[in-house]
């Protein structure tokens, strides 16, 4: 049985080494956590959005970076201080922005197909994540915003989604409890939200009932291949330990680029960080006045999800700021002050605050399949919709893989799909 080292314990590293484990690898994953989606898979907005797969390679997304550069409570902050990291990534961002309506086609078309493994592994594997299938309502407060949605709406489509247009009195009656003017909405009946941190935790579970072993609280200090077998050296406490596997799949989030750097490859994620709150729905007025409809506002880039009874989720914004994870009180605010503006019988005195990581690629595609080495493979770089195409991708890394190193599994079956970005 072939042995293969997936690194990193998120949405993308469990589910991978599910995929693996179910075509009858033997999977050991490495997570320097305690637990399984302790970082960026922790608290996220919660859509599974098939509707938010516009890519953001286009020019009103330079536009509004460089006018909010300077406001810190901003949808989009970037941080003017240059790195060569951030100088190449953006370069790499503009020679995208040509591909803008293939990849948003594209990303539209993996969302799609990742719906169905994600909810037949859930059902399969018993995981209790409180999905709502209650569909996604965009909200515009003006024409401009309303008209780029409906040039939106066109090309997700063609990746085979179905969303329409819909009135203020139309939004009024999907989602009652929203306050405030609109010029219109985009309804997307098909997609959904749920607890990532619940599904990562129980797919994790599900895991080592295959057999995979999980070694948390291990630091990957140094990865290796000679393009026969791949190397992982680890530490976990004084303790430095060397294992060597099959073949490897790199999983890391944003500490995937280093890695890969290790490994001879050119994966050039950049840290974006997102915050979230949850607001805790601690009396009957609370739950009554939240949503139970998903909403994306398109003018402040928040997200929203209801997590069960007593939870309400509200996240997004997009900091370029390194890998800095500190909770800024100045990025929480807007989060809470939105949800008095279009909630206000919605109580924030119990509010939780998070930030994370958010691995993102040049051009907006995660990085799937093959390394220059034959036994290194990668799944990562998935950016805000790591949680709705995890599944997908994990499928087709695993179709990779054992394409390339062979399995005896009888659940093993051909690919329909393509790696998403070479």
């Amino acid at each position: 049985m072939k042995t293969i080292a997936v690194i990193g314990g998120g949405i993308t590293g469990v589910t991978t080494a599910y995929a693996l484990a179910r075509r009858g690898f033997s999977v050991t994953l490495f997570e320097k956590q305690r637990y399984a989606a302790m970082e960026t898979s922790f608290a996220n907005g919660g859509q599974l959005s098939a509707s938010n797969a516009e890519v953001w390679t286009h020019w009103s997304t330079i536009l509004k970076g460089l006018k909010w550069m300077l406001k810190s409570d901003a949808p989009l902050l970037l941080n003017p201080k240059p790195s060569w990291h951030k100088i190449s990534w953006f370069c790499q961002f503009l020679a995208a922005m040509p591909h803008y309506e293939k990849n948003t086609i594209e990303t539209a078309r993996l969302a799609i197909a990742a719906r169905e493994h994600l909810f037949t592994w859930a059902e399969r594997e018993g995981i209790d994540f409180d999905l709502k299938k209650q569909g996604i309502l965009h909200i515009y407060r003006d024409q401009a915003g309303f008209e780029h949605a409906g040039k939106v709406s066109q090309l997700l489509a063609k990746g085979g989604l179905e969303r329409r247009a819909v009135t203020p009195d139309e939004m009024h009656a999907i989602e009652p409890t929203l306050s405030g003017k609109f010029y219109g909405g985009y309804f997307t009946e098909s997609d959904s939200t749920g607890d990532i941190h619940k599904f990562t935790s129980g797919l994790a579970a599900a895991c080592e009932r295959l057999g995979v072993q999980c070694r948390y609280g291990q630091e990957i200090v140094a990865v290796d291949s000679d393009g026969k077998r791949a190397s992982v050296t680890m530490r976990q406490g004084a303790d430095t330990e060397t294992s060597t596997f099959d073949a490897m799949v790199v999983c890391a989030g944003t500490t995937s680029r280093a890695l890969a750097n290790q490994l001879g490859d050119s994966v050039n994620i950049y840290p974006v960080k997102g915050y979230s709150i949850t607001v805790n729905l601690q009396d009957e007025a609370s739950r009554a006045a939240a949503p139970v409809v998903s909403l994306l506002d398109d003018e402040t880039k928040l997200v929203t999800s209801r997590l069960g009874d007593s939870r309400f989720r509200v996240a997004g914004t997009a900091e370029f700021n390194g890998y800095n994870k500190d909770i800024r009180a100045d990025r929480i605010r807007p989060l809470i002050d939105w949800v008095q503006q279009c909630f206000p019988g919605v109580s924030t005195r119990s509010v939780v605050p998070w930030a994370g990581l958010r691995p993102m690629m040049p051009d907006m595609l995660p990085r799937v399949g093959r390394g220059k080495k034959s036994c290194v493979f990668y799944n990562t770089g998935h950016g805000h919709l790591g949680w709705t195409l995890s599944a997908i991708t994990a499928d087709m890394v695993g179709d990779v893989v054992l394409q390339s190193m062979g399995s005896t599994s009888k659940q093993s079956r051909p690919s329909t799909l393509t790696t998403a970005s070479a």
